[in-house]
């Protein structure tokens, strides 16, 4: 794998950073204003996300390496239910309690490593683990839109994204390829995964169904939200590539984005309840800093 320079690490931490903030708030528009289905919604993220980097190998940014199906079968499976059960905790939660959960990412990583990769960590990194879930804990269990459901959704995203994470650095290693090189063969294998089970749960013609009759601003915004998620899938996977799974830099800037989004729907809620504007303005707070 190239060593790559500072520089070009910090650019690829910072497309992260802006995409990440913009996905959540984006995604939260979409089901609030258009109800739009969620794992029609992730499907059309994969689908962007192969077709971006279908254009980036016809541009030569990449030369594609032959893999076997089945050495990324696993890896796609969790790709998915990462990007589903997110979304899913994004949907029956609030913005402050589907980021505040999504901090357990790093203590549930460590416990992983830890019990099935022998990997050790100092005392000092694991008795900060007790107020980190302490307070997720208090945090989701006062939180006053407080569901069964929401919370059940989020655990489930933590552990699938926490598992997605360790393996996608292991498989770039394992499989001697680089971040585009994985998704690309990845991203299309989740597609069809996925286009098997989204029939089971969504309708797929008809009012609510991906192929329903959604107005123009619906499809903008769906299509945008697939463009931002090409950005965040490919970076996560550069990211972990050139870095690792649990570096203080790629959590710092997680923990940063979490914060931001916090910040900024907070401030939403406190201009909603000065102005009495529409109960969907927290989610529109980012457009306004």
């Amino acid at each position: 794998m190239a060593a790559y320079s500072p520089w070009r690490i910090a650019a690829g931490l910072l497309a992260n950073l802006l995409s990440s903030i913009c996905i959540v708030f984006v995604n939260k528009w979409i089901y609030v204003h258009y109800g739009f289905p969620n794992m029609s919604l992730t499907l059309v993220h994969f689908l962007v996300t192969w077709l971006g980097l279908y254009m980036c190998q016809r541009l030569r940014l990449f030369c594609p390496k032959s893999l076997s199906a089945s050495k990324v079968a696993l890896l796609a499976l969790s790709f998915c239910g990462f990007v589903v059960f997110t979304n899913l905790s994004l949907q029956n939660n609030t913005i402050g309690t589907y980021q505040l959960a999504k901090v357990m990412t790093t203590p549930v990583i460590i416990l992983i490593q830890t019990m099935c990769y022998g990997k050790t960590f100092s005392l000092r990194i694991k008795l900060t683990l007790i107020p980190i879930t302490l307070g997720v804990f208090l945090n989701s269990y006062y939180d006053v839109k407080f569901n069964a459901l929401g919370i059940l959704f989020a655990a489930l995203g933590v552990l699938v994204t926490s598992v997605y994470q360790v393996w996608v650095g292991s498989k770039q290693h394992e499989l001697q390829v680089n971040s585009m090189q994985l998704l690309y063969y990845q991203a299309p294998l989740s597609s069809a995964m996925l286009l098997g089970i989204v029939p089971i749960f969504e309708p797929v013609f008809g009012e609510g169904g991906i192929f329903g009759p959604w107005s123009p601003s619906a499809i903008a915004m769906v299509l945008l939200s697939g463009v931002i998620a090409f950005t965040v899938n490919l970076s996560i996977y550069w990211i972990i590539g050139n870095t690792s799974p649990v570096t203080d830099t790629y959590h710092w800037l997680a923990r940063f984005s979490q914060l931001y989004q916090s910040y900024a729907n907070e401030a939403g809620e406190r201009r909603h309840a000065q102005c009495r504007f529409s109960p969907e303005l927290p989610y529109l707070a980012t457009c306004n800093f």
